[in-house]
């Protein structure tokens, strides 16, 4: 029996004490099976299933294919920034929803709902024609209308990973213009010249901002979004990487499995296993984490 239980350090960002403690208890022992687990912290065989289950949901395990399926923990600096980067967009999500019921009560002209599919397509339509400058997308699914980009005008897209689940969405995204890659994209949203934002709420209302507090909550959401997502488009560099090993590192920093990677790359995993090595060594890094950091560093991700 495993007894020993250190203190917990990651409850401040929504980690349940037995989920940290299973989880460190992969750190003690990575490439563990779920019956390996339940001998090693003495739990029953459905609490352990249950909070594996927990840790894939939040990002601090991965598991591998075949059987027995043995589990990975997540190098804890990645996993701790991620969780810390949702709990900022959640409390950004929060305060959201206040403004919005503020705006409601004080400033009743402050917004403008639109309801039903038709009207939605056509407000999407005539606010990214009438852009000048900057159109900033955060992007994730379900889609109920397709974009129609204004020519001329520069976009800044932010994908939700499961949006680019082939090789194709990612093509197409890179093709799209200067656009980034980030797990669990909190909500979508349009802005158009940082002046108006177009906001869903539900698969047939949106609500439009103008200039307000919450259209300025919104945009320093977004940035703070920007900066911790991963590049689709990698830098032209002289470095020590390819274009190819860029894009390749990018989608390991923003959290895929070697498998996620080949899939969405269309290559074969070994192919990635064996790029990733070559990463590795050109970086003179030892993990994937110090790869990104170097790599990041060194500009060959910006």
């Amino acid at each position: 029996m495993h007894s020993y239980r250190p203190a917990p350090v990651l409850e401040a960002l929504g980690v349940c004490s037995e989920d940290e403690q299973l989880y460190r208890a992969l750190l003690a022992r990575p490439e563990s099976t779920a019956t390996d687990l339940t001998a090693f912290v003495d739990w029953p065989a459905n609490r352990v299933g249950r909070h594996l289950r927990s840790l894939l949901s939040l990002g601090l395990a991965s598991r591998t294919p075949g059987r027995p399926a043995r589990y990975l923990p997540a190098v804890p600096e990645a996993a701790v920034e991620l969780l810390a980067l949702r709990r900022q967009a959640a409390i950004v999500e929060a305060r959201l929803g206040a403004s919005v019921l503020t705006a409601e009560f004080r400033q009743p002209d402050a917004f403008t709902v639109i309801r039903g599919a038709e009207a939605i397509a056509q407000r999407f339509y005539q606010a990214q024609q009438c852009a000048q400058d900057e159109v900033l997308v955060l992007d994730r699914m379900p889609y109920a209308v397709e974009p129609r980009r204004a020519h001329g005008v520069t976009y800044r897209t932010i994908y939700d990973m499961a949006s680019l689940s082939e090789p194709g969405d990612l093509i197409a995204a890179r093709s799209a213009g200067c656009c980034r890659m980030l797990r669990d994209v909190p909500l979508k949203l349009i802005v158009v010249d940082r002046r108006t934002a177009l906001l869903p709420t539900a698969s047939d209302v949106i609500v439009e901002l103008g200039p307000s507090s919450l259209l300025d909550a919104l945009l320093r959401l977004f940035d703070l979004l920007w900066q911790q997502a991963s590049p689709l488009t990698p830098a032209v560099s002289e470095g020590p990487l390819t274009s190819e090993d860029q894009q390749l590192l990018s989608l390991a920093a923003a959290g895929l499995t070697d498998q996620a990677i080949a899939r969405r790359l269309g290559v074969a995993q070994r192919t990635v296993e064996r790029r990733m090595q070559r990463i590795l060594k050109a970086l003179d890094a030892t993990t994937r984490f110090q790869a990104g950091l170097r790599a990041g560093q060194r500009g060959l991700l910006a």
